[in-house]
């Protein structure tokens, strides 16, 4: 799904208007209306109390909307207009005097007590175009609902929250209903303090607007995975599923490598060769008998050489940072030019011989967690920064970046692609090393590094997503996920037929 800049958002409004003949004012009305339906749906009791605070812009006329259609509803609200928060705008000032018309009443000093049982306060107070930090009597009201204990509903964008700059101060929302795309800056690690929850209302935006829009960002969603997804050939066989090799461990750390060689045959490869430390042959042997194991160096790698042509590699989980396994390493790298995976010791190793980074195959998948990406690309001010910094390295050193995060970035091409799948569950030793066999895996099987990415850290998410409900967040280890592979693949099948 593409994210919108907010120009974007604003020609996608304007064409709607255009092309489908309606006003500024309906479209308006739509989108409250949407606000108004998710509200029903999710709040049926009539006894609950909605707060809906406006500003002045056209997002404080959608909450007049909003308002409007729950009093006639027969709900409880009480409605605040912030007179500081923005110069009313024609089509606010036109809801303004439809609320005047029905007598709903507003400004009405009680309703900052926030005592009432069932509260549900509405932010609708600053939209997409919000260009400078709130303050005065806004950042007031603004703190005010964040300490309400309400559960809080922001329209569009939790208000405060810029678009193209890092936050300061903004809205804490239990859920944010943004319209029609996903906006870039709730998928960010400096935001996530103001967004529980993002759910994205169809207000019938014009469709074909949408698909011609060019942008450098993506949300995966299910959709998007599936898109990427490749079925098994029911005529296939374990030649034609491709054969990965897992090169990592050292003493202490084999674990790694059996969890990514697992995860990298239930991906759906055909074979599995682990290429690893001689104090790892029993283990691996015994821990995961359908994978095949090829040893040197008695506790850590010392040389990198074997036999076949696998069709796909995944090196650096466990292998540790020794002089003599740093130096097998440069060495493969100089010979292999194939598809490849690099994580953990690997990037770290990396990161100390950054000259490295050019012996890389076009197209190489780095897979780092903040600190890694850290060591790899140095600092970075911001998380806008951040991207910038990611779609430099990409473009220098022509390699695809898999940001883990709570919400991990595939970058390539100039293009940022922004995983929907997972949840805290996965913050656990072992869930990197996981990845990087299902990404190894479908390389090994024909997908392209881009689509394995994509598709590989959904996958992977989602294993997480389908397990939550039956482990809990704090119960779920990396040794699980390759258990539940084979149910996130089902569900993006059921879901798209």
């Amino acid at each position: 799904m593409k994210i919108f800049d907010v120009a974007a958002n604003r020609e996608a409004d304007k064409v709607t208007v255009e092309r489908q003949g309606i006003t500024y004012y309906e479209l308006m009305e739509r989108a409250g209306t949407e606000v108004f339906q998710w509200l029903k749906r999710n709040f049926p009791d009539k006894e609950t109390l909605f707060h809906v605070i406006c500003g002045q812009g056209n997002n404080g006329g959608d909450g007049l909307v909003v308002a409007r259609l729950l009093y006639e509803s027969k709900y409880r609200v009480v409605l605040d207009i912030l007179e500081d928060a923005g110069k009313p705008t024609p089509d606010f000032t036109a809801n303004l005097k439809r609320i005047n018309k029905d007598g709903i009443k507003y400004n009405n000093k009680e309703i900052y007590q926030y005592t009432d049982g069932k509260l549900v306060v509405i932010d609708a107070i600053f939209g997409i175009g919000l260009s400078r930090d709130p303050e005065g009597s806004v950042k007031e009201m603004i703190e005010k609902i964040n300490h309400s204990n309400a559960y809080v509903v922001s329209i569009d964008v939790p208000s405060g929250v810029f678009m193209d700059r890092k936050t300061n101060f903004a809205v804490h929302s239990d859920a944010v209903l943004t319209f029609q795309q996903p906006k870039l800056s709730f998928y960010l690690s400096d935001n996530y303090q103001y967004l529980k929850k993002v759910e994205i209302l169809d207000i019938g935006l014009d469709r074909d607007f949408i698909n011609s829009v060019e942008t450098s960002y993506y949300l995966t969603d299910s959709f998007e995975a599936h898109k990427r997804y490749i079925p098994v050939d029911p005529f296939t066989h374990k030649g034609k599923q491709g054969h990965a090799l897992i090169i990592g461990g050292s003493y202490g750390k084999i674990g790694a490598v059996c969890l990514a060689a697992k995860s990298a045959l239930k991906s759906g490869c055909g074979l599995i060769t682990t290429y690893l430390p001689k104090c790892g042959y029993v283990v691996i042997q015994t821990a995961f008998p359908e994978a095949m194991a090829i040893t040197d160096g008695d506790e850590h790698i010392t040389h990198i050489n074997f036999d076949f042509e696998p069709k796909a590699i995944g090196i650096g989980p466990g292998m540790g940072q020794h002089p003599e396994t740093q130096k097998a390493f440069h060495d493969f790298l100089i010979r292999y030019k194939h598809p490849l995976v690099i994580d953990a010791d690997g990037l770290n190793i990396l990161s100390y011989n950054k000259e490295w980074l050019e012996l890389l195959p076009v197209n190489t998948i780095l897979t780092p967690h903040p600190k890694e990406l850290e060591r790899l690309m140095g600092t970075w001010n911001d998380d806008f920064d951040k991207i910038e910094k990611m779609k430099a390295f990409c473009k220098k050193y022509h390699v695809i970046l898999v940001a883990k995060d709570a919400r991990t970035m595939v970058v390539y091409d100039n293009e940022v692609h922004i995983n929907a799948s997972g949840n805290a569950a996965l913050a656990t030793g072992g869930s990197g090393d996981t990845l990087t066999g299902i990404i190894t895996g479908l390389l090994a099987q024909g997908y392209t590094a881009a689509d394995a990415a994509v598709f590989g850290v959904y996958l992977h998410g989602l294993t997480a997503d389908i397990a939550l409900p039956q482990t809990g967040m704090q119960a779920f280890t990396a040794s699980m996920i390759p258990d539940y592979i084979g149910k996130a693949y089902h569900e993006i099948e059921a879901n798209h037929p």
